[in-house]
């Protein structure tokens, strides 16, 4: 029988002041909750604990002192099963008052006694000193000789006195020492013992459920509710199978979930699944304000952020494998991670991961794979030799699942060798994603500049000063199969009308412009036929007033 709610159970009324208010026939009942099922979004979880008791028939309080201080206490909500008509009441979160300890007076004899030892061997160690003072005086004011007159007496008496005033030392540093360490011992248990007498602050929420049961029965509740201290990060696995002549290009993408917790909760063997629902943005769109124009104020000044970093990946070296490995690993089973079962809606995707998995408040990040798929991919090289003449091979693929592909951190595989890290954007059903799966060293690019002429330009009076420049990229395709190549470079952009750029006609026509909308940023594309050699020109120039200097420099 399903449990049915006398109060407003789907708004779970969470009033720390209703304590006052409960009936005062209602019987408290201790009640042990266990963690079953959690659901980690990208800021935030929810949480299912479960409560399996017998109920008495009648009302009773059911306090649970097992929960998380971390929790949201209006998200608590419950529900359930029963074997009779079960009601449930108001739900009420509130941290469990600090209690003394209960052997308070015994405490309290052992750090009285603690201390009198304390004050015993501080005695010791003052009577030491006096003693080893007085030694220390004896050495320093004793006479030139040990006679009556002064005289020298026998090198015997001078060693034995010398032999006294060693020995009286030594007695009293040992002493010092000995009581030294055990007053360290009895510091370490007075503190012990202070903290135990201390009311210690409480750890855990304590959650009480009010239930009006029609007649004794054994009943399962679920108590969901969320924390804030946990998320998942979008992780992924790109592995290029780079083809030959017998298969084309094939790309896997592994998707993965690190999730991390530090809700003050373990959760130990439980049904973990991640959605990319976010749960921290509230459900409206934010209100705009008013745009109000006017002269400036003086800004502030402000720190510079920290610029990107960008990895290079590693150069590529290809693993062969001997034909006596080739025929162990054909005996072998492949290995295989298991994958979370994703179901696909309009507005998010949610992913349970298969059996039951433990992660600790403290135990860091966990790596989860949470889905996979294979798409043929399409090849190219691009470059950017403005900046680095290197050539990286780029991966392309349509993306075709309904499930979004979220922006993250990707490790990145060419013909099952790590060549380095990279990131992916966001990316809907159909988009294209580009991967750059390291550098490519078949091919080779050179750029080189031909001409840097600043000057002025006038017919009879100069009016105006120029900067021109012309370069030349020199692609070689140095593999045995065609390949796409895409180099970039930019031309400068003018944000005044006083400065004018032009791009000169001995420029190779590029295919595109402004590409990734960032503007001057040009794109010349070609098929590279096997062994090809190709030069792409490019030219500009920029003409300013003569009474003013310019400066051409990356923006932002």
């Amino acid at each position: 029988m399903r449990i049915t709610a006398r109060c407003l159970v789907t708004t779970s009324l969470v009033l720390v002041t209703m304590a006052t208010a409960l009936p005062s026939w209602a019987a408290d009942v201790d009640a042990t909750s266990a963690i079953d099922t959690v659901t980690v979004y990208p800021d935030g979880a929810t949480v299912t604990r479960t409560i399996a008791l017998d109920l008495a028939s009648g009302d009773s309080t059911l306090v649970a002192r097992d929960f998380p201080l971390s929790l949201d206490p209006s998200s608590l909500r419950v529900e359930g099963e029963a074997g009779a008509k079960l009601t449930i009441g108001t739900i009420d979160a509130r941290p469990p008052r600090a209690a003394p300890p209960v052997n308070l007076p015994e405490l309290d004899q052992r750090i009285e006694a603690l201390k009198d030892q304390r004050a015993d061997l501080q005695g010791t160690i003052d009577s030491a000193n006096a003693r080893r003072k007085f030694a220390q005086h004896f050495a320093e004011a004793s006479p030139a000789g040990l006679g009556e007159k002064g005289e020298a007496r026998p090198i015997a008496e001078w060693r034995a006195a010398f032999s006294a005033v060693a020995e009286e030392i030594a007695t009293a540093d040992a002493a010092i020492r000995d009581a030294a360490r055990k007053q360290r011992e009895l510091d370490r248990q007075l503190a012990q013992l202070e903290a135990e007498r201390s009311a210690k602050p409480p750890s855990k929420l304590e959650v009480r459920i009010d239930v009006a049961a029609a007649a004794a029965t054994k009943a399962t509740l679920r108590v969901t509710y969320a924390v804030r201290s946990a998320r998942w990060l979008p992780l992924y696995d790109a592995r290029l199978d780079t083809g030959a002549k017998d298969r084309k290009p094939q790309l896997e993408l592994v998707r993965r979930a690190e999730v991390t917790q530090s809700t003050g909760e373990d959760w130990t063997n439980v049904a973990l699944g991640v959605s990319t629902a976010r749960i921290g943005r509230g459900g409206s769109a934010p209100e705009l304000g008013s745009l109000v124009a006017q002269y400036p104020q003086v800004p502030k000044p402000m720190a510079l952020g920290a610029p990107s970093e960008l990895a290079r990946p590693a150069t590529v070296t290809r693993q062969v494998q001997s034909p006596a490995m080739a025929k162990v690993a054909d005996a072998l089973e492949r290995v295989d991670e298991q994958q979370a079962i994703a179901e696909i809606g309009d507005f998010q995707a949610n992913f349970r991961i298969p059996g039951r998995v433990s992660l600790g408040a403290a135990d860091g990040a966990k790596s989860l794979r949470i889905m996979s798929m294979s798409v043929p991919a399409d090849l190219a090289v691009r470059a950017a030799p403005v900046l680095d003449p290197t050539a990286f091979l780029e991966a392309s693929f349509k993306q075709p699942d309904d499930a979004a592909l979220l922006p993250g951190k990707v490790a990145i595989y060419r013909d099952g060798i790590f060549v380095g890290r990279g990131k992916i954007s966001a990316s809907a059903k159909d988009d294209i994603v580009r991967l750059g799966f390291g550098a490519d060293d078949k091919v080779r690019i050179e750029r080189a500049v031909l001409k840097r002429n600043e000057g002025s330009a006038g017919l009879l009076v100069t009016t105006s000063k120029t900067d021109e420049r012309s370069f030349k990229t020199t692609i070689r395709n140095g593999h045995d199969f065609p390949i796409r190549v895409a180099i970039e470079d930019q031309l400068p952009v003018s944000e005044n009308e006083d400065i004018v750029v032009e791009m000169l006609p001995a420029t190779t026509t590029p295919t595109a412009s402004n590409i990734r909308d960032k503007r001057g940023v040009l794109e010349w594309s070609f098929d590279a036929k096997p062994g090809e050699i190709r030069d792409i020109n490019f030219a500009w120039r920029v003409r300013w007033p003569k009474d003013k200097s310019i400066t051409i420099a990356p923006a932002g």
